[in-house]
């Protein structure tokens, strides 16, 4: 490296982004993903031993993943080379081999090579990596924000430990913001700013765990906000409003309106009103919500409140909250919309809710090891080894074997038989349930209707 790339080098690093300036150097310095790198923890113990596999980086943007990379470079003895694979072509990585090689043959040392966005990278790019990988020339570290089990070669995954990193939580932001208004020395510290509470609460809850987002908003709030008259920059709420380009909501300490909103939404979905389900999903949206909070929201609801009424209701709550997973914002805002309209205007029923409600209760009031709540005998496994002298299955009627595929027998514990759990309603496809039931005689086990 010459004079020239050596002042260039330290030109970036000192008019780097925030984010990039902030990145730890340590372990100890990392914020969050205890999960993965807690004391202890595999991934912490292999970096701080300089014992590293390939490894995998999977999570969304502004987790870490690029952070973690840093690290590992800055801890290991092995040369350490990055690419992107945004950019870089077959070219590049013939280059970093022959390189790798180099240093193995003359001075015994290993390659780190790190790939940001691995996924980028198609399947023949993929596959010229796998026999470096295999005998040991790269160790591979790749990051990406799509679901590597997708996108990555699974001969590449079956040589690499795959690590999941997840969304900051709001008290890691509120460290990292708090890190980066105070430090003076890779952080913004110089500048003599004052974040208050709430800019601070509102920044840390809507920027959706990425920490990226966070710097960098408040990176642009201290450089475009002018001092105050005690020559101090105040980042008040409605300047971090602006740089982080989201409405302000104001959820208090206690998550009252947070709490407050999602219980309309739910009881608007639950109430068959889909115009109000819509605003209040909007409302939430704006505000910043978790995409995942809510796909939670729908799918409870669509066993909650719509059950067996319309069974296919679950079906397009549990496929959106996986789509979401594959799509994110602002595209995602649509797959949830489809879900909670579907289950707004799908017939409601909660028998299931309060059938499952009924034998909870029957198994509080009763103790299951009591003589009356034994499983009949006639039901128990008769497949181990002297099954049949404690005459567990005999006498057990196979359905199969008898017209209409039914037959009927005691299936109830002796306490309970003829207990009425599930009460099917007249509404959607339960209507066909509750008919079904009758059919087979269930008025004449458990009563009347």
């Amino acid at each position: 490296m010459d004079l020239f790339d050596y002042m260039r080098e330290i030109n970036q690093k000192q008019e780097a982004p925030l984010a990039s300036r902030l990145r730890p150097t340590t372990l100890e310095e990392v914020v969050g993903q205890e999960h993965i790198i807690g004391k202890n923890k595999l991934l912490y113990r292999a970096i701080k031993a300089d014992k590293l596999s390939s490894l995998i980086f999977y999570g969304p943007p502004g987790t870490g993943k690029t952070t973690l990379a840093q690290v590992i470079a800055h801890t290991t003895s092995a040369r350490f080379t990055q690419i992107n694979a945004t950019s870089a072509g077959k070219k590049d990585m013939e280059e970093v081999v022959a390189q790798a090689k180099e240093a193995a043959g003359m001075y015994g040392k290993k390659t780190i090579l790190f790939i940001d966005e691995i996924h980028r990278f198609n399947k023949g790019q993929q596959d010229y990596l796998l026999p470096f990988v295999e005998d040991g020339t790269l160790i591979l570290i790749g990051a990406t924000t799509e679901n590597p089990y997708f996108e990555v070669n699974g001969a590449l995954l079956s040589r690499s430990a795959v690590f999941e990193l997840k969304p900051l939580d709001q008290e890691h932001i509120k460290t990292l913001l708090r890190r980066a208004v105070t430090d003076t020395e890779k952080g913004m510290g110089i500048y003599g700013a004052v974040l208050e509470e709430d800019a601070l609460e509102f920044l840390s809850d809507s920027c959706g765990g990425d920490a990226r987002a966070a710097l960098n908003a408040i990176e642009l709030g201290i450089l475009t906000t002018e001092k105050g008259a005690d020559g101090n920059i105040h980042i008040t709420l409605e300047v971090a409003a602006e740089c982080i380009q989201k409405r302000i909501v104001r959820y208090d300490k206690t998550g009252d309106n947070h709490y407050d909103t999602a219980s309309a939404f739910i009881k608007s979905m639950r109430g068959s009103d889909p115009d109000a389900a819509v605003y209040y999903l909007a409302r939430m949206l704006s505000a910043g919500e978790d995409i995942k909070f809510l796909s939670r929201r729908i799918m409870i609801c669509a066993a909650e409140d719509v059950g067996n009424a319309d069974p296919q209701a679950l079906v397009v709550a549990a496929a959106a909250a996986q789509a979401i997973e594959r799509v994110g914002m602002p595209e995602a805002q649509l797959i949830l919309s489809q879900a909670a309209l579907y289950v707004a205007c799908a017939p409601k029923s909660n028998a299931a809710c309060k059938a499952i409600s009924a034998a909870m209760a029957a198994m509080e009031t009763r103790s299951a090891r009591s003589d009356g709540l034994a499983i009949p005998a006639y039901l128990k496994d008769s497949h181990y080894k002297g099954a049949a002298r404690l005459g567990h299955g005999l006498e057990y009627l196979y359905p199969h074997d008898y017209p209409g595929h039914y037959v009927r027998q005691q299936y109830l514990p002796d306490a309970l038989a003829g207990s009425r759990f599930y009460e099917p309603t007249d509404q959607g496809y339960e209507a066909q349930i509750r008919r079904y039931l009758n059919h087979l005689g269930r008025e004449a086990e458990g009563g009347e209707d």
